[in-house]
């Protein structure tokens, strides 16, 4: 049975570990969503995780769902990446950039002035920091049928535009209650057209998406990630017998497509769906239990040997340890994450968490 530090291929690239670091908000970008040089140091800093995944990038500003949150739309952002994706090489990492439409989880002060869009006019009882303060997030805008070309071509258009600044593959990110997954859950999407009422008609948008992207930059250079039944920003998935059937959809119409991999976050990792899905899907399968628990070595070795994945995802421990591969593997002392200094700006908490190497002189 493979370890946790043994290699493993997924889509075109040869990864030394099969320890991926989940996309991790961090807002530490400046209001032009260009990467600059602490971001820079922060994923080379990371570069030994068998993958690295980035925070949510935005495709498009009317999609951009935080302050602070990095872009892939103009080519002072693709440059930024660029500079991004050198250094992770030059550490011989590898680097996929999840790409993030926040749907209706967003403030018109953060889209640049129009509603933020979903797939139905349902609003999200909470509130959003933006540059004037915390505010609620107003209901937002339903799309028509005829705009959402537009949202699958910025996914597109921002795949393409990270793959030729150096970035190795996109994460289209379908979780968490952003727009894709606001498709996918009933009590998000209320719509009467073809992409709404029945699993299959949820399924239909990402789908769509997914298959563009992966015809625009090859299938081996996309992953999804998926968060059913986790119940946050708004996106209730509470009937079971319709999830099972609405991801069962959606790994159908994803078939053939040669996907690097399906990244899933699911509070039940040793559960019979979790099980289903890792048979469903055709390529590598990374899982991890939820944001809400931190996913510590225990956890991720026993996803390991038991066999439930190809890969683990981890999140706040990659926060606080660069090196994390080689602290687990060791058997070394981990720091602690500061949660005060996660989402505030600036390099502490960021950029000067000590490697156990530098800490042990």
């Amino acid at each position: 049975m493979p370890t946790l530090f043994d290699p493993i291929t997924v889509g075109k690239f040869e990864l030394a570990n099969r320890v991926a670091m989940a996309p991790l908000t961090r807002m530490r970008s400046d209001a032009d969503g260009v990467p600059k040089d602490m971001n820079v140091e922060y994923y080379s800093q990371r570069a030994s995780a068998g993958l690295v995944v980035t925070e949510g990038t935005f495709p498009a500003v009317t999609s951009r769902g935080f302050w602070g949150q990095a872009g892939i739309e103009t080519a002072e952002q693709a440059q930024g990446w660029s500079r991004v994706a050198d250094a992770v090489h030059e550490k011989g990492g590898v680097i996929f950039m999840q790409i993030m439409n926040a749907g209706r989880v967003s403030h018109p002060e953060l889209t640049g002035g129009p509603l933020p869009e979903a797939p139905s006019a349902i609003g999200v009882d909470q509130a959003v920091h933006v540059p004037s303060g915390k505010q609620p997030m107003p209901t937002p805008r339903a799309l028509e049928t005829d705009e959402l070309p537009r949202i699958k071509q910025e996914f597109v258009a921002a795949a393409r535009r990270a793959v030729d600044a150096g970035i190795d593959g996109v994460e289209i990110h379908g979780a968490n209650g952003y727009i894709l997954h606001e498709f996918l859950a009933p009590s998000s999407n209320h719509r009467a057209d073809e992409y709404g009422g029945s699993p299959q008609n949820r399924a239909r948008f990402v789908i769509e998406v997914v298959r563009a992207v992966a015809e625009e930059i090859g299938g081996q250079r996309v992953g999804l990630r998926i968060s059913p039944e986790h119940n946050v920003q708004g996106a209730i998935e509470d009937d079971h017998d319709d999830v099972v059937a609405t991801y069962d959809a959606l790994l159908t119409g994803l078939r053939g497509l040669d996907l690097a991999y399906l990244s899933v976050l699911h509070k039940d990792v040793d559960g019979e769906f979790v099980r289903d899905l890792r048979r469903d899907f055709e390529g590598v399968f990374y899982l991890n239990s939820g944001f809400s628990v931190v996913t510590e070595l225990e956890e991720a070795e026993h996803i390991m040997s038991a066999d439930l994945a190809d890969g683990v995802v981890v999140g706040r421990e990659f926060i606080a340890n660069p090196d994390l591969v080689e602290r687990w593997r060791d058997g070394l002392e981990l720091n602690t994450p500061d949660p005060t200094t996660f989402y505030v700006g600036g390099p502490k908490g960021y950029v000067d968490y000590p490697f156990a190497k530098v800490a042990a002189r």
